[in-house]
């Protein structure tokens, strides 16, 4: 998504369509080409992002989208989002679903203009310096930077450009890359910042537990605690009636989109306090989780998710470290 062509991509999905389960005997009587090509349909839609709207998610989209209408017309006093939180709690899925609102929304108010670039979204590099983030930018765009280029000219080019096209998103990923103790670090929040001084757009950050990062060490970092809103994602959590009721509904809304002939629906809510003792209530790897497992009960024919599919899953190592088995059962390698 950290080009151009990508991103109108990205902004012009619509939800994938699930496949048409078929009637029992018209699934009994495919031949085996058709059957592949039958199960390899729905695993595509299993492997799919099917976004589900997290409370943390419509935070989020809420605060960003009043931010772009209480920064419009302000070249000053303009305030940006700050996403912050553990890997794999849905940061970058949030702040791209808020740059894809606010594209959608303004094509619609003002349709048949070609030329704009409503939202530019990049990714910081490690170790980044600020030609490397004005090239991140220049590269979005579309723009040629030559080895010799100075950070400057870079930057002022990026600048005509985007004011040119209209840009009034700019999403920026991966912020806790930029390390404030060091001096290219220093320098490369400097060209940031002049960006949000130059540009009329909504800034938008995310990154990884940022509060244990340098980015608010110092001068700097003050500066921009002043001008960002900040939101935290997290883990759902398990422990009152109402985060168990929260997280059954999350399980429930993915459940509802498997397409399994012999699955029966509620079966994976039963489960729910399992899934998370498994994922550590982190979004990502529910959705790994039972995805992953559907698929497989397409490969071996049983066509339902059973325990069995749960538990050969294999989830990132930060799922795992917390997982705690029963006991009387290892932990499989």
């Amino acid at each position: 998504m950290a080009t151009k062509q990508g991103w109108a991509s990205f902004a012009a999905q619509t939800t994938p369509e699930p496949p048409r389960l078929l009637p029992g005997e018209d699934w009994k009587r495919l031949d085996p080409l058709e059957r592949e090509l039958y199960d390899e349909a729905r695993q595509d839609y299993h492997s799919a992002l099917l976004l589900v709207a997290t409370p943390d998610i419509r935070t989020i989209i809420h605060t960003g989208t009043k931010l772009v209408i209480n920064n419009r017309g302000k070249q000053l006093g303009r305030r940006g989002l700050l996403v912050s939180g553990a890997s794999g709690t849905g940061k970058s899925t949030s702040i791209t679903q808020l740059g894809k609102k606010f594209q959608i929304d303004l094509q619609r108010r003002s349709p048949g203009i070609t030329d704009r670039i409503p939202v530019v979204y990049i990714v910081v590099p490690p170790d980044a310096g600020p030609k490397a983030l004005a090239t991140e930018m220049a590269g979005f765009l579309g723009l040629p930077v030559g080895h010799h280029d100075s950070p400057q000219s870079v930057a002022h080019s990026v600048v005509e450009v985007m004011r040119r096209v209209g840009t009034g998103m700019v999403l920026v990923d991966e912020i806790h890359r930029l390390d404030l103790t060091t001096r290219k670090g220093k320098d490369a929040s400097d060209q940031l910042k002049y960006f949000f001084d130059t540009i009329s757009a909504t800034f938008v950050y995310a990154g990884l537990d940022l509060e244990e990062s340098s980015l608010f060490s110092g001068v700097r970092g003050r500066q921009i605690l002043g001008r960002f809103i900040p939101v935290t994602t997290g883990p759902f959590t398990h422990r009152s009636a109402e985060d168990q009721r929260d997280w059954a509904k999350l399980v429930a809304a993915m459940e509802q989109t498997l397409r399994l002939h012999r699955h029966k629906p509620g079966t994976l809510i039963e489960q729910a306090p399992y899934l998370h003792a498994r994922t550590g209530g982190m979004i990502g790897s529910l959705d790994q989780l039972i995805y992953e497992a559907a698929n497989d009960a397409i490969s071996d024919g049983t066509e339902k998710i059973t325990k069995t599919h749960l538990d050969a899953v294999l989830l990132d190592g930060a799922a795992m470290a917390q997982f705690e088995p029963p006991r009387g059962r290892r932990r499989g390698r």
